[in-house]
């Protein structure tokens, strides 16, 4: 008799309860055992129409160039030329954005001076003024408006109105966004926007309040942020629109190259 009739003559044996629990737990195991592919990076950012790109030589590297695209019928295509820009005072390392998180390299921590590495989005644009030229939300910043860097508050890694939110650690934080009130006059961020690196705070010392932002001079390091002469700024907040979904990368070269095509990012002269 062939095998595939053998199963016939069991329907009414005892033994059929046990054949169909039998048959379920295989497709159970089966399907256990199917693996679908997983969302690869690039769908990630897939809609953005707009790219900054910032690349540095290594992670040790203090400054960088930083180029804008637009996506043209699926192709990157390069506005303007690349600016130069400054970036963490010990350089860069992985951060929390919209890829994959890396251990490929150093790991972004809260205070360690790196810029962090990878693919953003881009959030509100901000500075001294009551309003800007740019297609981002913008926010005035006030006398009371702070960064949040202490990882132990609830609001870390979020602006905040001080007179008006009240919450512990709030005090404890280093980082007024009215620098020119708070200290002597600063200008670096009268025009800015905020690179949304650990959106929220979800990763407490995962890093905080990196911003794009003016350079205080040409070749002075940040504390993690990406600093620009303000030509450049002014020409990046007037191109950037929040309708096309734009995202920040930072990379330095040699991850550039390896990842450039997984990533669908634009094709440059490293």
């Amino acid at each position: 008799m062939p095998d595939c009739l053998r199963p016939l003559l069991l329907l009414g044996s005892p033994l059929m309860p046990i054949l169909r629990t039998a048959s379920a737990l295989l497709v159970l195991s089966l399907a256990a055992c199917t693996h679908f592919p997983a969302v690869s990076n690039a769908n990630r950012w897939a809609n953005a129409q707009q790219l900054v790109l910032v690349t540095a030589t290594d992670w040790n590297a203090t400054g960088g160039q930083l180029r804008r695209f637009d996506r043209n019928n699926g192709h990157w295509v390069q506005v303007g030329d690349a600016v130069p820009v400054m970036l963490g005072r010990t350089g860069s390392a992985w951060g929390i954005g919209l890829n994959a998180q890396r251990s490929d390299g150093p790991v972004k921590q809260e205070g360690d001076g790196k810029a962090p590495a990878g693919v953003f989005a881009i959030g509100t644009a901000f500075g001294y003024a009551a309003s800007a030229t740019t297609g981002l939300p913008y926010q005035a910043m006030s006398i009371n408006d702070w960064c949040i860097d202490v990882p132990a508050s609830n609001y870390y890694n979020q602006i905040i109105d001080r007179s008006l939110v009240k919450a512990p650690h709030l005090d404890e934080s280093s980082e007024p966004m009215r620098r020119d009130l708070h200290a002597d006059g600063d200008q670096r961020y009268r025009e800015g926007f905020v690179i949304e690196h650990n959106a929220g705070g979800a990763a407490k010392q995962g890093g905080s309040c990196i911003f794009a932002h003016l350079w205080k001079a040409p070749g002075e390091i940040t504390a993690g942020c990406t600093a620009m002469a303000p030509a450049s700024m002014d020409a990046l907040l007037a191109w950037l629109d929040a309708r096309r979904q734009p995202v920040f990368v930072l990379l330095p070269n040699a991850q550039y190259a390896a990842l450039k095509h997984d990533w669908n990012l634009p094709e440059v002269a490293l």
